[in-house]
C-alpha cells in the first residue's frame, strides 16, 4: 500500500477509480436477483425440475458466501488487483456461458463459476478502494457509497431483469454483465494500482473444501426433503453435509489462520450484528422470489409489469441505505437495528391479503416498508460487528459480516423457498411439484389451475409469516440485547484517532501504523 498521497485529497484518478470498481460490485449483487422475475421464462425454455431451478437461483450465492474470506486471504497474499482482474475475466466468461446454456445443469455450472468469481471481487476491490482513498474522512465517503452501489444492485436486479425480459430471451440477464466486465478490463489497469498489505495468513485448501461442501450438502439435503419429501438419499446428505460442517468448525479452533474465527461470537453485540446481516437478505430474497412468481404466474403480468412494481421497494432500499449512516449519528445503532428488523417484519405481514386474483397494493406496500429494513441492513451491520471487537480482529469480523450477507442470500431461497415447495405440494392438485410446471401441463380444467394458485399463495403465506417472525424475534433479542450505546459509540480514557470508517485505535500503540489498521481493517470488509 502506497502512501505517497496521504496528505492530499484524492484527484480524478482516485473517483474515477471509485467509478471503475463499483461496475463489477454492481455485477456481484445485481446476479444474486435478477433472476427473480426471469425464472417463469428460463422455465418455459428449459425445463428445469424443482430442484434444479432453486439450484440455478441459490447456487451463485452459495458459492460466493462460502469463498469469500478465502480469497480475501488469497488476495493478501498474491495481490488484489490481480485477483480482481482474473476474477472479473472468470465472471465474464460465466456470464456468456450462463446466456447460451442449452440445459439446467449447464446453467447451473454456469452459475456456480460467476459465483466462485464474484467471491473474488468483492473483498479485492474494498482493498484497492482503500488505496485510492487514503484519506481516512474521504475513504469512509467512498466506502458509502460503495455500500449504496452494493445496496442498490440487490434491490434494481430484478427490475433490471424484466425490463429485459420485456424485449429479449431469457439470455439477456447474463449477457448484459459482458458490457462492464469489458470497461472494467481495460480501464482497471490504467486507474488501479496493485495492493498487497503483506498479509501472513495461510489460506487452509480443506477448510474452504469442507466449508463450501458441508454448505452445498447440507441445503442439498433440506431442499430434496421439502420437494420430494423423507427418503434415504436427502437424509443422509443432510447428515453427511451437518457432520461436515462440524468438522469445519472444529478445525478452525486448531488453525493458527481459521477462515472463519468463531470466537468472535461470544460477544452479544458482534453475534446480533452478524445474524442480522444474514437473516434479512434471507428473508429479501425469498420474499422476491416468491413474489415473482406471483405477480406472473398467479396475476398473470407481463415481466415488465412485474419489474416496473418492484420500483418502489427498490428506491425504498436504496435510499435507506444511503441516508442511514446520517441517521445512525444521531439514535445510534441499536435503535437503526430495532426500526430494520420491526419494518422488515411487519413488512412482511402485509402479503398477507393478497390473494389468487389479486392484492398488488399489498404488494407494494410491502416492498416499501420493508425495503427500508433492508436498508438499514446493508449500512450498518458491518460497522456494527467490526465496532464490536478490539481492533486487531476488525478484518475476521468484517469479513464474517460480509459472508452473513451472501450466505443469507442464498439460505433465504433454499429454505424458505423449499417450505413455499412443501407446502405447495402438500395442498397442491399433486399434478407438478411446481406452480409454473403445473400451469404448463396440458388441458388443465380452470379448478385445477384455481387449486394449484391457492396452493401457492398458502405457501407464499406461510414462508413469509415465519421469516416475519424469525426478525420480530431478533428485533426483540436487539433490545433485549444491545447496549443503548454500542462499544464503538462510547467514550475512552485519553485521546483517539479514527482511523477509517470501521475502528478507531489509541495514538500511543506505536508498533503498529495506524494506516496499517485502517487498511485491514477496510479490506477485511470484504
Amino acid at each position: 500500500m502506497t502512501r505517497q498521497h496521504a496528505d492530499n485529497s484524492p484527484g480524478v484518478r482516485a473517483w474515477l477509480g471509485l467509478a471503475v470498481i463499483l461496475g463489477p460490485v454492481l455485477l456481484v449483487s445485481m446476479d444474486g436477483s435478477i433472476l427473480f422475475l426471469a425464472m417463469p421464462r428460463i422455465s418455459q425454455a428449459l425445463s428445469p425440475t424443482a430442484d434444479q431451478a432453486l439450484w440455478i437461483l441459490d447456487v451463485y450465492g452459495f458459492a460466493v458466501g462460502s469463498l469469500l474470506v478465502a480469497f480475501g486471504t488469497i488476495g493478501d497474499r498474491y495481490g488484489r488487483l490481480k485477483l480482481l482482474m482474473a476474477g472479473a475475466t472468470v465472471f465474464g466468461l460465466g456470464s456468456a456461458g450462463a446466456a447460451f446454456a442449452p440445459t439446467p445443469e449447464l446453467l447451473i455450472a454456469c452459475r456456480a463459476l460467476m459465483g466462485v468469481a464474484g467471491a473474488t471481487l468483492l473483498p479485492s476491490a474494498l482493498a484497492v478502494l482503500s488505496e485510492l482513498f487514503p484519506d481516512s474522512r474521504r475513504r469512509a465517503q467512498a466506502i458509502g457509497i460503495f455500500a449504496a452501489a452494493f445496496a442498490a444492485g440487490f434491490a434494481i436486479g430484478p427490475v433490471i431483469g424484466g425490463a429485459l425480459l420485456g424485449r429479449f430471451w431469457w439470455g439477456s440477464v447474463f449477457l448484459v454483465n459482458l458490457p462492464v466486465i469489458v470497461v472494467f478490463l481495460v480501464f482497471a489497469p490504467v486507474l488501479l494500482r496493485e495492493v498487497r498489505p503483506g498479509g501472513t495468513g495461510r489460506v487452509d485448501p480443506l477448510s474452504v473444501v469442507t466449508s463450501a461442501g458441508g454448505l452445498l450438502l447440507t441445503i442439498y439435503g433440506i431442499k430434496h426433503l421439502a420437494a420430494d419429501g423423507i427418503s434415504a438419499l436427502p437424509v443422509t446428505t443432510l447428515i453427511v453435509g451437518i457432520a461436515i460442517l462440524t468438522f469445519f468448525g472444529l478445525r478452525q479452533r486448531h488453525l493458527d489462520d481459521p477462515l472463519i474465527d468463531f470466537s468472535l461470537f461470544r460477544d452479544r453485540v458482534f453475534t446480533i450484528a452478524v445474524i442480522t446481516g444474514l437473516l434479512p437478505l434471507a428473508a429479501w430474497s425469498a420474499a422476491a422470489y416468491l413474489s415473482g412468481i406471483y405477480l406472473q404466474s398467479v396475476l398473470d403480468l407481463g415481466v415488465l409489469h412485474a419489474a416496473l412494481l418492484a420500483l418502489p421497494g427498490a428506491a425504498a432500499l436504496t435510499l435507506s441505505c444511503v441516508v442511514t449512516p446520517a441517521v445512525v449519528e444521531r439514535v445510534g445503532k441499536r435503535a437503526a437495528l430495532l426500526v430494520c428488523h420491526f419494518s422488515i417484519a411487519g413488512g412482511l405481514l402485509l402479503l398477507l391479503p393478497t390473494t389468487v386474483t389479486g392484492g398488488i397494493g399489498w404488494y407494494i406496500a410491502s416492498t416499501v416498508t420493508a425495503g427500508l429494513g433492508y436498508g438499514i441492513s446493508f449500512a450498518v451491520v458491518a460497522d456494527t460487528a467490526v465496532g464490536a471487537v478490539p481492533p486487531e480482529r476488525a478484518g475476521s469480523a468484517g469479513a464474517i459480516a460480509e459472508t452473513s450477507n451472501e450466505i443469507g442470500n442464498a439460505l433465504g431461497i433454499a429454505l424458505l423457498g423449499s417450505l413455499a415447495a412443501l407446502l405447495f405440494r402438500l395442498r397442491g392438485p399433486d399434478l407438478a411439484p411446481t406452480l409454473d410446471e403445473t400451469l404448463r401441463l396440458p388441458s388443465l380444467p380452470v379448478s385445477v389451475i384455481q387449486d394449484a394458485k391457492s396452493a401457492f399463495v398458502t405457501g407464499l403465506h406461510v414462508a413469509v409469516v415465519v421469516a416475519s417472525l424469525l426478525h420480530a424475534a431478533l428485533g426483540t433479542a436487539a433490545l433485549r440485547g444491545l447496549p443503548k450505546r454500542a462499544p464503538e459509540e462510547r467514550t475512552t480514557e485519553g485521546p483517539e484517532t479514527t482511523v477509517g470508517p470501521e475502528t478507531t485505535v489509541c495514538p500511543e500503540a506505536p508498533e503498529e501504523p495506524t494506516e496499517k489498521r485502517g487498511e485491514r481493517a477496510v479490506a477485511g470488509r470484504g
